[in-house]
């Protein structure tokens, strides 16, 4: 379906990246409802962009079905929110545990569940589900993050499964290291030697591809990394050998993590 003139709920708008991918969502066409935790950063966005702001925490069920409720009869919906969750396991409260589940795989599942039905009612309509390359490889210090993500992934696939010959499709859109906003940029941290970055506007044009032309899955990564995480998936043993070998890679995690400890 085409992304010009459907009317797309985003969630996570208030992120640096949901800035931008919402700037670009509108710019194309759309007809935005956008979703965030903070009503002083998401209505001043929304009323530049003539979109409607629903604020939300998404770690709260009652605000995830209060948000599906209002935007009953939406075409698209663009799961866009998550927590880094980054750093040992061990170091989580039981309280921030939970919190990294909810936001990361419970909320977007529960908001494709409540907002499917009138989709398939329809005949027509879009859910979309931004993951990320950490969903198809693991690595150090993002064990929570990568059980969030490797979790969307199977219920994207799943889930389309489910709801095809319906009319409303499922993508999994999943991004490598992303530059200028989002979680990663947001940590000043320099991406591993060697691994090259992506815009915001590439994940972007990633989701639109993802629902015109219903992709189950689109990696929004230089070919290397798509390359490197397909291996990692297929491998994993290896993979974790290979990374505890590099010490690049062990520095880049390390500011990853004392950059987001504040965020969970």
């Amino acid at each position: 379906m085409r992304i010009a003139g459907a009317t797309v709920l985003l969630t996570g708008a208030t992120g640096g990246l949901g800035q931008d991918m919402a700037r670009e969502l509108a710019a194309k066409g759309a007809r935005l409802t956008l979703s965030g935790r903070r009503p002083d950063v998401l209505e001043p966005l929304a009323k530049s962009l003539d979109a409607r702001a629903v604020p939300a925490d998404l770690a709260v069920r009652s605000d995830v079905e209060r948000l599906a409720a209002e935007c009953a009869g939406i075409d698209v919906l663009v799961a866009n929110a998550a927590l880094p969750s980054s750093g040992e396991l061990l170091d989580y409260t039981p309280d921030e545990l939970d919190r990294a589940l909810m936001v990361n795989l419970r909320a977007p599942v529960l908001l494709a569940r409540l907002l499917a039905p009138a989709m398939v009612g329809a005949g027509r309509g879009h859910i979309v589900l931004i993951g990320s390359l950490s969903g198809k490889a693991a690595s150090r210090s993002t064990s929570l993050y990568n059980a969030t993500k490797f979790g969307l992934r199977g219920f994207a696939h799943g889930f389309r499964e489910d709801l095809h010959g319906t009319g409303v499709g499922v993508s999994l859109v999943q991004p490598g290291f992303v530059r200028d906003a989002g979680m990663f940029a947001d940590t000043g941290a320099k991406a591993p030697a060697g691994a090259r970055t992506v815009t915001p506007r590439q994940v972007t044009a990633g989701v639109v591809r993802a629902v015109e032309r219903n992709l189950g899955e689109v990696n929004v990564a230089p070919p290397e990394l798509r390359l490197l995480t397909a291996v990692a998936g297929q491998f994993p043993v290896f993979a974790a050998r290979v990374q505890r070998l590099s010490g690049s890679a062990d520095r880049a995690t390390r500011d990853i993590v004392t950059a987001q400890r504040h965020r969970r």
